[in-house]
């Protein structure tokens, strides 16, 4: 196995487990035994445990930024759907990382996490104004877009822990709730071309 493939198969490892627990209670040695690896074997590629964790999460972002790259074409809310379904996926895919990653307080979270978390909003507002066709979006557009991604990322948060809605209903929903904020949004801004 090559440098690169050893290392994603740690990756890949933490991620696994962090399916079954939160990745603050996943030990050297719970990643070592899934992988099949020694420990010396394990700090050959990464300094400590924490260093894998944030390698592991940002694994998780560069899914969700992929998930936003890859989308549909056709008019704007197919596009905002698809991307919404894309995030739904990625997201519950890597649960444990995800709920990891933005709960507030979380013991792994660090300013480079912070810093992909934001790289992640800024690729969903840039993909929303794309699909709108906004090139020089007026203030309260752009807040109303970091407003929406805040709802995405609460309402994510809260499913992938309790999953009291069908999955099905989710990206609906939240491409509503992104209609009904640009309606408002349209109403109160004057220079408003989007609707």
């Amino acid at each position: 196995m090559s440098p690169q493939a050893r290392r994603d198969d740690l990756i890949r490892a933490a991620l696994d487990l962090f399916g079954s627990r939160a990745p603050e209670l996943v030990t050297v040695d719970d990643i070592v035994a899934r992988a099949e690896v020694s420990r010396p074997l394990f700090y050959r590629y990464f300094a400590n445990l924490r260093e894998l964790q944030v390698e592991a999460l940002r694994t998780v972002t560069d899914g969700l930024i992929d998930g936003l790259a890859g989308l549909e074409e056709g008019p704007p809310e197919t596009r905002l759907r698809a991307a919404v379904r894309g995030l739904i996926d990625v997201a519950d895919h890597y649960r444990a990382g995800y709920i990891a990653l933005l709960r507030s307080g979380s013991v792994i979270a660090t300013s480079e996490t912070d810093a992909a978390i934001d790289e992640v909003r800024n690729r969903a507002v840039a993909l929303i104004l794309d699909a709108l066709g906004v090139t020089d979006p007026s203030p309260l557009l752009s807040l109303t877009l970091r407003c929406w991604t805040a709802v995405v990322e609460g309402a994510l948060l809260s499913w992938l822990q309790e999953r009291t809605i069908p999955r099905e209903a989710l990206d609906t929903w939240l491409v509503d709730q992104l209609t009904a904020m640009l309606g408002t949004t349209a109403a109160h801004d004057k220079t408003a071309t989007f609707t």
